[in-house]
């Protein structure tokens, strides 16, 4: 009986032990994407790191863009990923005006504005504030967005046309950051599910000149900011837990 009793109570400790390791290799890690990779590179950048499978992000970046991206390692962890998508965002846009995008951003094709004029830095600021406050915003059709079971980037190089509804969202704030035609470059604060690119055409529109998303970083997410993210060459398979963030999440 006393055998039995220490091989039973060997299992406990050695379960108890896969249930502590588990959740020591469970949590979140801020990364700061540089531009190229996309955000799924990342996620396989650190699945060889770290040697675990079950790893998602909170929010896609596009392979132009940069900035905080937030990764939650093991199934605890991805599970609560959900709680980051939903919590407000900043980010600081370069646009470019005088030219317009099929695809709002640099990758798509773009087209000059024939005689484009310059607009001035008052008018700028004038027609960047009817962007703040509650606003109705229509998505790319170059988007992750999903109609009927198909993503709309997916539909858009088929040919297939949709007609999207607006949306309702919410932009904080956006403050003027500097100014030399034709780069307008902005900081932006606002709601989850907010296309930086849609706002990009829609202040390029409104100014009569056109404009695009040329470049894009996203530099908070809900409480968390870029300046506390590592980049993907910093971690290391010796290293990486350390950079674990275990939030009490509900």
């Amino acid at each position: 009986m006393v055998f039995y009793a220490l091989i039973y109570r060997e299992k406990i400790v050695e379960t108890e032990f896969l249930i502590v390791k588990i959740m020591h290799n469970s949590g979140f890690i801020l990364i700061n994407k540089p531009t190229g990779p996309t955000s799924h590179d990342v996620v396989d950048a650190l699945r060889k790191i770290t040697g675990i499978r079950k790893i998602g992000h909170a929010g896609t970046l596009d392979p132009f863009a940069s900035g905080l991206l937030i990764l939650g390692v093991g199934r605890d962890a991805t599970k609560k990923l959900s709680i980051f998508l939903k919590q407000d965002k900043e980010y600081i846009a370069k646009i470019k005006l005088g030219a317009v995008s099929t695809t709002y951003d640099p990758e798509g094709e773009i087209k000059l504005t024939q005689n484009a004029e310059a607009p001035g830095r008052e008018d700028i600021k004038k027609v960047i504030k009817k962007f703040i406050g509650e606003i109705k915003q229509v998505p790319p059709a170059f988007s992750a967005k999903k109609v009927k079971g198909k993503k709309l980037y997916e539909l858009a190089r088929a040919g297939v046309e949709v007609k999207l509804k607006p949306v309702s969202l919410a932009v904080y704030n956006i403050e003027l950051l500097n100014y030399d035609w034709p780069f307008l470059e902005i900081k932006i604060k606002c709601s989850s599910g907010t296309y930086i690119r849609s706002l990009a055409r829609d202040i390029g529109e409104s100014l009569g000149c056109g404009g695009y998303l040329e470049e894009l970083c996203r530099i908070k997410i809900g409480e968390f900011f870029l300046s506390d993210a590592l980049e993907i060459p910093q971690l290391n398979p010796r290293n990486w837990q350390n950079s674990l963030k275990h939030l009490a999440l509900s």
